[in-house]
C-alpha cells in the first residue's frame, strides 16, 4: 500500500467546553451534572424549543416557494429585524443608513466577519480581548493572522472586575487598537462593567482612537431586551464608529440554525455601502451566502405583532428562571459551607458563573462525583435545577471541606 497523505496527522487537543461534554455524554452514572455546555436548559434539564419559534415554523412552512441562494448578505427582513433590536426601530443610525450589517452563520460567524475585515481594511495586527475571555475569541482571531493580547479584567480575590486595571491598560493602547469588548453577561465570568466604567471605557475608545469590537450574544438574559444594549447606546451616543457582532443561538434558543450577525457603524450611508461590499467579498470567499431556515425564524418573530411579544415573554421565563437558579444556587452553597462568602455569586449576570472553585476541586467534581464542569472554575447556571443543586452543592462541600 502506498504511503497515506495523512500518515503525519496529530489528534487535535479537545476543545476544553466540548471535551467536558463529550466525558459527559460517556459517563453512564445516573447522577452526572453537565454544568459545562453554555446553553440554556429548563427545569427539566432540557433544551427548549419555544413556542413563538415553532408558530414562526408553521409560518415559513406556507410561505417558502424557493431553495436557491441567499443573498451574501442575507436574508433581507432579518438584517432590518437585527439592526432595530441593537439599535432601536426608531435610530437615528437607521434612519441614516449609517449601519453595515451581514448575516452570518452564528455569532462566531460574525467574529470571524468582523475580525478578517479589521486586518485587511484597518492595518491591525494585534487585538485586545479581556483577561479571561471565552476561548474561541483567540482561536477565531489567531486563526485571522491577529495577535491576542489581554487587558485586565477579572479579579480573582475580590470576584470582581478589575475596573481600575483595565481603563488603565486601555489608556496605554494606540490608537486604531482594536479591542474585543463583551455588551453583558460576561463570558466566562458572569462579571459585567456598571453603567459609569462603560461611560469611561467609551470615553477612552473616542480619546485614543480604538476600535471597539463589541460581542453581543447574550442580549436579553442580564436585564432585558433594551437595557442590555445600553452599552452600544452609549458608544452611538458618543458618536463612535464601532463594530457589533451578535448571536440568536441563545435568545431564540435555536443553537443548530447558526444565527448571527456582524453589524458595522460607520460615518455615512457612503461608508456604510463601502464597508457591506467589502464584508460580502470576505463572505463570498469563506461561504459564498448564508445559510436561510433560521434567520427566517427570526425574521417571522421579530416583525409578527403576537409571536414577537410571545418571544420576549418566554425569553422572559429564561432569564427570571436562570435568576432564580443563581439565587438558589448560591444559598444552597451557603447553607453547607457557612463559613465561605457567596454572595459574589449574585452580582454576576447572565449564563455562566465563575464559581470560585480551584482546578483541583473541579477535577474532583467530575472524577467522583460526575459533575462536569470547566478547570477555570467556570458553570452553567442555567444547566442547575431543582433536581440537581442540593447534589451540586453537597458534592462541592465535601470537596471544600476536605481541603
Amino acid at each position: 500500500m502506498a504511503t497515506s497523505l495523512f500518515s503525519d496527522i496529530h489528534m487535535a487537543a479537545p476543545d476544553a467546553i466540548l471535551g467536558i461534554t463529550e466525558a459527559f455524554r460517556n459517563d453512564p452514572t445516573p447522577t452526572k451534572v453537565n454544568l459545562g455546555v453554555g446553553v440554556y436548559q429548563d427545569a427539566q434539564g432540557r433544551i427548549p424549543v419555544l413556542n413563538s419559534v415553532q408558530q414562526a415554523a408553521k409560518i415559513w412552512a406556507t410561505q417558502e416557494d424557493t431553495k436557491t441562494y441567499l443573498p451574501i448578505d442575507g436574508v433581507p427582513g432579518f438584517i432590518q429585524a437585527n439592526q432595530e433590536l441593537l439599535f432601536g426601530k426608531d435610530s437615528s443610525l437607521l434612519k441614516e443608513k449609517r449601519v453595515a450589517t451581514v448575516q452570518s452563520v452564528g455569532g462566531s460567524g460574525g467574529l470571524k466577519l468582523g475580525i478578517e475585515f479589521i486586518k485587511r481594511f484597518m492595518g491591525q495586527d494585534t487585538i485586545y480581548v479581556s483577561d479571561p475571555s471565552w476561548e474561541n475569541h483567540r482561536v477565531i482571531f489567531e486563526a485571522a493572522g491577529m495577535k491576542v493580547e489581554t487587558y485586565p479584567y477579572y479579579d480573582p480575590q475580590s470576584f470582581g472586575l478589575r475596573a481600575a486595571d483595565m481603563l488603565s491598560t486601555l489608556r496605554t493602547l494606540k490608537p486604531r487598537t482594536p479591542v474585543l469588548l463583551h455588551a453583558c453577561c460576561h463570558n466566562p465570568t458572569g462579571v459585567d462593567l456598571d453603567e459609569s466604567t462603560w461611560k469611561e471605557v467609551v470615553d477612552i475608545c473616542a480619546e485614543r482612537e480604538l476600535i471597539p469590537f463589541i460581542d453581543f450574544a447574550y442580549q436579553g438574559f442580564a436585564d432585558g431586551i433594551v437595557p442590555d444594549s445600553r452599552p452600544i447606546q452609549l458608544f452611538v451616543e458618543k458618536g463612535l464608529t464601532f463594530f457589533v457582532a451578535n448571536s440568536f443561538a441563545k435568545s431564540f434558543s435555536i443553537y443548530r440554525e447558526r444565527v448571527g450577525a456582524l453589524s458595522v457603524v460607520t460615518g455615512s450611508q457612503k461608508e456604510a455601502a463601502a464597508v457591506t461590499s467589502q464584508i460580502k467579498r470576505i463572505v463570498r470567499m469563506i461561504y459564498s451566502s448564508p445559510p436561510s431556515y433560521g434567520a427566517q425564524l427570526v425574521a417571522i418573530v421579530l416583525s409578527h405583532p403576537e409571536l414577537r411579544p410571545m418571544w420576549e415573554n418566554e425569553l422572559g421565563e429564561m432569564r427570571n428562571r436562570i435568576h432564580e437558579m443563581r439565587h438558589l444556587f448560591a444559598q444552597k452553597l451557603k447553607a453547607v459551607l457557612p463559613d465561605k462568602d457567596f454572595a459574589f455569586i449574585l452580582n454576576q449576570r447572565g449564563m455562566f458563573s465563575y464559581s470560585g472553585l480551584s482546578v483541583d476541586v473541579m477535577k474532583a467534581l467530575r472524577e467522583k462525583y460526575h459533575v462536569y464542569g470547566l478547570d477555570s472554575g467556570r458553570i452553567c447556571v442555567a444547566a442547575l435545577n431543582h433536581s440537581n443543586v442540593d447534589y451540586v452543592c453537597e458534592s462541592v462541600a465535601s470537596l471544600v471541606k476536605g481541603t
